[in-house]
């Protein structure tokens, strides 16, 4: 609202200088170049304006010689410069203007009621300026002056106007506090809109931040996992039991992916002592399909099949024949580094045998009949090293 009646105010005054010494206050705007405390009248419309406030005290001079007008000198929004802060800037602009009108007008420093610095912009884009209100106001003198002095102003002004001064001020005071109160009731509710609007924005970011975070975490995790439950696609592995017992035996896996291995293990031994007399000769194709359990995947269970032959005269009386079977398996795999491993398992099920006895007699297997056995129970044992290719 000040701003809107200063304005237009000016607008006025530029308009017509020639009224500026009637009753009505006017104003005058002095303009400075950015930065620069120095008073150039030539500059914009300053000789215009210094000439019509120039009347004006020439036209009210001995009103301001018995302290019944004042001049008020305000400037605004002063761009630091020249070496000197804003507040310093503003008061050397204001003395520049006030020097002109004292040597020009003929006036007094009594006669002046001077602002300090006003950081705040005159109207819309009108920075660095000087604004001289003449006849300032009571309100203006009351505050700048003192209480004497305001009454003085105030009686003349009531004198030739008819009207208490005080009153119309108050008035007016009361219509730019509300227009006050109400243009700080938008500004505090649009300034509340705009946090919410700005909370709720920043609220979202972080839930989808936590999100994504929580995403990349939950995928490290499984890699991990992955990385720790299948760290071979191919492994050799060999049975250290059956090696205790002479009987060598090596397998392979494949993981199909990371619950699934197929793997196949062989075994083949042939020893014979005492002449011939004795033999332990033995061989054995094992397939088996293992699934692993557990986040690391490092238990199993598994259904394995076996099929081979066998030849055994640890006695007077030999066997020989094949033998085939299955059952499941069940067993625990511990990680010894990188490469190596070493699997705990032990198998359940049916093994079914055919074979025949035999006596050596001087050289010579003689047959003593055919028999078959079946047997449920233990079908395998293994402690087994493996070692992973890739």
């Amino acid at each position: 609202m000040i701003k809107r009646m200063l304005l237009a105010a000016f607008l006025f005054s530029m308009g017509l200088p020639l009224f500026s010494q009637s009753d009505a206050d006017t104003t005058y705007v002095f303009r400075f170049v950015p930065g620069r405390e120095m008073f150039y009248v030539p500059w914009g419309d300053n000789e215009e304006s210094l000439d019509a406030i120039l009347e004006a005290l020439s036209a009210n001079m001995e009103q301001l010689k018995n302290g019944e007008r004042y001049i008020n000198v305000c400037s605004y929004s002063p761009t630091p410069g020249d070496g000197l802060s804003p507040v310093r800037m503003s008061y050397r602009r204001s003395q520049r203007v006030k020097s002109e009108l004292i040597i020009r007008g003929g006036a007094t420093e009594e006669m002046f009621v001077t602002d300090r610095y006003t950081s705040a912009v005159y109207c819309e884009g009108m920075r660095d300026i000087v604004v001289v209100t003449f006849p300032a106001s009571v309100e203006k003198v009351a505050k700048l002056a003192g209480a004497e002095a305001a009454a003085k102003v105030e009686a003349y002004n009531k004198e030739i106007s008819g009207e208490t001064e005080r009153e119309r001020l108050a008035a007016e005071a009361a219509a730019q506090r509300e227009e006050q109160a109400r243009a700080e009731a938008e500004r505090l509710a649009a300034e509340q809109a705009a946090r919410a609007k700005a909370e709720a924005e920043r609220l979202e970011a972080e839930q989808k931040e936590k999100a994504r975070l929580a995403a990349e975490e939950q995928a490290r995790l499984q890699a991990e996992e992955e990385s720790k439950a299948m760290p071979f696609r191919l492994a050799l592995r060999a049975n250290l039991l059956r090696w205790a017992t002479l009987t060598p035996d090596l397998g392979v896996e494949w993981r199909i992916n990371r619950h699934v291995g197929i793997g196949i293990d062989g075994t083949y031994t042939s020893w014979t002592w005492n002449n011939n007399d004795r033999r332990y000769a033995l061989w054995e194709i094992t397939p088996e399909v293992r699934y692993y359990l557990g986040k690391v995947k490092r238990g199993y269970i598994g259904a394995m099949y076996k099929a081979g032959a066998f030849d055994y005269k640890l006695s007077t009386t030999g066997k020989q024949g094949d033998l085939m079977g299955g059952g499941i398996t069940g067993g625990y795999r511990m990680q010894l580094n990188k490469s190596f491993f070493m699997d705990f398992s032990l198998g359940l099920g049916y093994i079914h045998a055919d074979y025949e006895k035999y006596v050596t007699i001087d050289g010579v297997r003689v047959t003593r009949g055919e028999e078959s056995n079946n047997w449920w129970g233990p079908t395998h044992a293994g402690v087994t090293l493996v070692w992973s290719l890739f």
